[in-house]
């Protein structure tokens, strides 16, 4: 029996075979898009780490920063030595004598006070 060639529809084999072609080429694609995908999200991820990981390090350089200049700061003043405290004392007594509020006989008693 010759083989006789058909035309028209293909047959049953043809059909089958080309399901086939077309599932394998559907899935490949899939596979493909599947890979980029995962690449992509991987890479986003990795760039968010790194960017958190520089925000970290810019906040703790910053509280470093914070840290030495508090420290370099100038210490507290020192207490004032006795003379300087009765100066200041003696200044406000004159002031508030100018001010009208001490009358002189107030004023002499309590520099006597602050000079004892």
């Amino acid at each position: 029996m010759p083989l006789v060639r058909r035309i028209g529809r293909p047959g049953l084999v043809g059909t089958a075979a080309r399901t086939a072609v077309i599932a394998g080429t559907a899935s490949a694609t899939a596979g493909a898009v599947q890979r980029r995908q995962s690449q992509r999200a991987a890479a986003s991820y990795e760039e968010q780490q790194a960017a958190a990981a520089e925000q970290q390090r810019q906040l703790e350089e910053a509280a470093r920063q914070a840290v030495a200049a508090q420290s370099a700061a100038a210490p507290p003043a020192p207490a004032p030595a006795a003379g300087d405290d009765m100066m200041v004392k003696l200044q406000q007594l004159a002031a508030l004598h100018q001010q009208g509020i001490l009358s002189d006989d107030e004023f002499t008693a309590a520099k006597a006070k602050v000079l004892s």
